[in-house]
């Protein structure tokens, strides 16, 4: 294994050396609808000129800026352009046309000056007050884009807007990463299933709860069902993987008798990269691989492996999505309390924020135990207390991560 085993890794080098094992993206050509959420593999060039034609920004009157003087000026009216007409009339001095919002700039017309800024006399004849100055209102040919630029480059990430773009260009489909195929195995003979009757066992969240955020960031989740704590059954389960992207294991990689998911990846080939980060929740963290396949054992409590989740899997779902800054996102936020934890561990606690005086303040819930879900299930954010801090002062500045898994 890449580190021995009282070696604890920081967190970002964790997570760097965890996106240094991820094999290369495998593309795919989907509909842009399915491409929502994905990343660019490569740059996408524009095919038309948009907007392809000098258009208003505004209801109200094309006109040239230079009949208009300081005194203002008195212009008729000699046609009206509806958004999809085609204009043919030119406006010469003196004149303008009423045109509506989108509608292509008649010819000989500089500037619109919207309805509100001029005086109707009659149906033939406006008064504009004051000089509008050119291109006032108006929206230039290839504002937009030109044929032939790049449209947008690789490593967009794609969303609605992005999606906006392709359509407008008339593409219906693009290159992107496919999705992750993400195997969940939960580990433990104390667990059974939501629909079973307890009787003395844990039902087992994490399968669900972690099938849900693989959904949420993207992949494609694979349930392989419960093991039991024998080397066996964790085997017999791993096998069922097949092809995924991704294996997540939760519970068993600690060093308990029973503890069994480290020797089934060594016994099927996988080579263990590093175990345990310094970190809480989440320090029994184990990553390996083998071929293009990556494997994280996390740990067993539930709160633990949606941590786990937020700082590792989902930076690695979404790198295999073709996205380049794939680190968690982070905001500036102040504590309302007073904080103490031991030095040696990076700490993410969760807290609940919200803005008041212009900042954001975050509270510690009042439990931070890793098997407790309803802290997970008010908390807004983690925030990031790091290894070397022992005590945080009410007021002080903190680094806050948006968890992922709020409704």
């Amino acid at each position: 294994m890449g580190t021995k085993a009282s070696e604890l890794l920081p967190v970002e080098e964790a997570r760097a050396r965890l996106l240094a094992l991820l094999p290369t993206p495998e593309l795919e050509q989907v509909s842009v609808e399915e491409a929502l959420g994905r990343a660019l593999d490569h740059d996408v060039m524009a095919r038309r000129t948009l907007p392809p034609w000098d258009n208003s920004a505004m209801d109200g009157y094309a006109l040239r800026a230079a009949d208009v003087s300081a005194g203002g000026a008195r212009l008729r009216v000699v046609a009206t352009v509806h958004a999809g007409d085609t204009p043919t009339r030119a406006i010469g001095p003196g004149e303008c046309a009423r045109i509506m919002t989108g509608a292509p700039l008649p010819p000989g017309a500089d500037t619109v000056v919207m309805q509100e800024r001029v005086e109707l006399e009659g149906t033939e004849w406006v008064h504009v007050p004051e000089p509008p100055g050119p291109g006032l209102n108006v929206r230039r040919r290839g504002e937009e884009t030109r044929e032939g630029d790049v449209l947008l480059p690789g490593g967009t990430s794609l969303g609605i807007p992005e999606a906006g773009l392709l359509w407008a260009q008339g593409l219906r489909h693009v290159e992107v990463p496919r999705r992750p195929r993400v195997a969940l195995l939960s580990t433990g003979d104390e667990l059974c299933g939501v629909e079973e009757e307890p009787r003395g066992r844990i039902v087992d969240t994490n399968a669900p709860a972690l099938a849900e955020a693989v959904r949420r960031a993207g992949g494609v989740p694979r349930v392989l069902g419960r093991a039991r704590d024998t080397l066996d059954d964790v085997c017999a389960h791993l096998r069922r993987a097949g092809d995924a992207d991704v294996v997540l294991t939760s519970a068993g990689v600690s060093v308990g008798e029973r503890d069994m998911v480290r020797p089934a990846l060594e016994s099927l080939g996988v080579t263990l990269d590093f175990w345990r980060v310094a970190l809480r929740p989440g320090k029994p963290l184990l990553v390996g691989h083998r071929g293009r396949t990556l494997f994280l054992g996390l740990p067993g409590n539930p709160t633990s492996s949606l941590v786990t989740f937020e700082l590792f899997v989902r930076p690695a779902l979404r790198r295999l999505l073709g996205h380049r800054d794939v680190e968690p996102e982070r905001v500036p936020g102040r504590v309302s309390t007073d904080f103490r934890k031991a030095p040696g561990l990076a700490h993410y606690v969760r807290v609940r924020a919200e803005w008041r005086e212009d900042a954001l303040w975050a509270t510690p819930l009042s439990t931070q135990s890793s098997g407790a879900l309803r802290s997970a299930s008010t908390a807004s954010h983690l925030m990031h207390v790091p290894a070397a801090v022992s005590a945080l002062s009410a007021g002080a500045d903190v680094e806050l991560l948006p968890v992922s898994w709020r409704g």
